[in-house]
C-alpha cells in the first residue's frame, strides 16, 4: 500500500519536476547529479528510507523543512544546526527557537543507510537537502531537482541563531531585511513563507497577539476578530501545550491555500500577517489566493528552495563529510 501511495503521489505531480540538468550555482561545484560517479543509488537511498517515516507521520515534513532553513540561515546551508552539544559548546540545537526542531531521528537513520552504501562520501547537507525535497514532495508539493556537493561545517555555535533567525514576531522591514542579507529576493520570502501551508504550532508562539498584543491586554487588530474568538477558545491564557495547525483542516497536504488564509486575516504569526504590508508580497498573496488551476505556487516553491539550498555552501576541499551528523569527524 505505500508504495501504491508513494506512485500515485508520483504521477500527481509529474508535471511540476523542475529539470536542472548539470546546474552550476552561483560559481559553486554545486550540480544536480554530484555523486552520480562517487555514490550512484544515493538519492534512492535517501528517498527509500525518508519515504516510511513520512508515510507513518506526515506532519515530519514541516519541521524537517523547518531544519533546513534554520540550518541556512546561520552559517549557511552547511549541516551546522544538526550537530549536538559538547561538554564546551552549546550547538545551534541548543538554542530557544532550535528547541522545538523535530525529524533529527529521520537525518540520522537515513546518514546511516547512506554510509553503509557509500562511507565518508554523501554530506549531512546534501543528505538535508534531499530529504526534505523528498518529505515536500510526498504531501503533494513540488518535485525539484537538489543540486548537490555541499561540504559539512564544524562550527556550530548557540549565540548566532538570535541575529540570523527572523522570530514570527518579524515585521515586514526585519523580515525583507533578513532575506536580503542571505542573498534572497522579496519573493522568496513569500513564496518560502508558504511553507507554513503545512505548518503547526505551539499557542504560546503566538498568545501575544490574542492576548498581549501591545502591553495592554488587546488583540492584535490585524487579525481576523471572528478568527480571534475561535483561537482563544483553543488556546487559553498560558497554554504551552496545544498545537494550532496553520493552514487549518490542510496541514497535511502541501498548496497554496495558506495565501487564503493569510488574505483573510488568519495567519497565525505576525510574520504572516505582515505579507500584506508590503506590495510584491501583498500582490503575489492576493494573486495565489484567488487562483485556481492556473497557481504558480508550486513551481515558485520549487525555485525558491534552490534558492534557500544556495546560501552560503562550503565545497571542495572546505569543511568536512560527517560520519555521523551529529558530530563532527576526530
Amino acid at each position: 500500500m505505500a508504495t501504491l501511495r508513494l506512485f500515485q503521489v508520483f504521477l500527481q505531480q509529474l508535471f511540476m519536476v523542475v529539470v536542472l540538468s548539470e546546474l552550476a550555482v552561483d560559481g559553486q561545484s554545486l550540480q544536480v547529479g554530484f555523486y552520480r560517479k562517487t555514490c550512484p543509488p544515493a538519492e534512492a537511498i535517501i528517498r527509500n528510507t525518508t519515504t516510511p517515516y513520512i508515510l507513518e507521520d506526515p506532519s515530519l515534513a514541516a519541521p524537517l523543512l523547518r531544519v533546513q532553513f534554520h540550518d541556512c540561515f546561520v552559517r549557511g546551508c552547511d549541516g551546522s544546526v544538526l550537530l549536538d552539544s559538547t561538554e564546551n559548546n552549546e550547538t545551534e540545537k541548543a538554542s530557544g527557537p532550535n528547541q522545538s526542531l523535530r525529524g533529527f531521528h529521520v537525518i540520522d537513520a537515513v546518514k546511516a543507510a547512506v554510509e553503509e552504501a557509500c562511507p565518508g562520501v554523501v554530506s549531512c547537507a546534501d543528505i538535508l537537502a534531499l530529504v526534505v525535497r523528498d518529505a515536500v514532495f510526498m504531501l503533494k508539493g513540488p518535485f525539484w531537482e537538489v543540486p548537490t556537493g555541499r561540504r559539512d561545517g564544524r562550527v556550530s555555535i548557540d549565540s548566532e541563531i538570535t541575529e540570523n533567525l527572523p522570530p514570527p514576531s518579524s515585521n515586514i522591514t526585519r523580515l525583507k531585511t533578513s532575506f536580503k542579507s542571505k542573498g534572497l529576493s522579496t519573493k522568496d520570502l513569500v513564496v518560502l513563507s508558504g511553507a507554513h501551508t503545512i505548518g503547526r504550532s505551539h499557542c504560546s508562539i503566538f498568545s501575544d497577539r490574542l492576548y498581549n498584543f501591545s502591553g495592554r491586554g488587546d488583540t492584535d487588530p490585524s487579525l481576523d476578530p471572528k478568527y480571534a474568538i475561535k483561537l482563544k477558545k483553543k488556546c487559553k491564557r498560558g497554554d504551552v501545550t496545544t498545537v494550532v495547525e496553520l493552514d487549518p483542516g490542510s496541514f497535511k497536504t502541501f498548496n497554496k491555500d495558506y495565501y487564503k488564509v493569510v488574505a483573510e486575516g488568519r495567519g497565525i504569526f505576525q510574520s504572516d500577517a505582515a505579507l500584506l504590508d508590503d506590495n510584491e508580497t501583498r500582490d503575489y498573496v492576493i494573486s495565489q489566493a484567488a487562483s485556481a488551476v492556473s497557481s504558480t505556487f508550486l513551481k515558485d516553491f520549487a525555485e525558491a528552495m534552490i534558492n534557500l539550498g544556495n546560501i552560503g555552501v562550503i565545497t571542495g576541499t572546505e569543511g568536512e563529510i560527517r560520519k555521523r551528523c551529529a558530530f563532527v569527524n576526530f
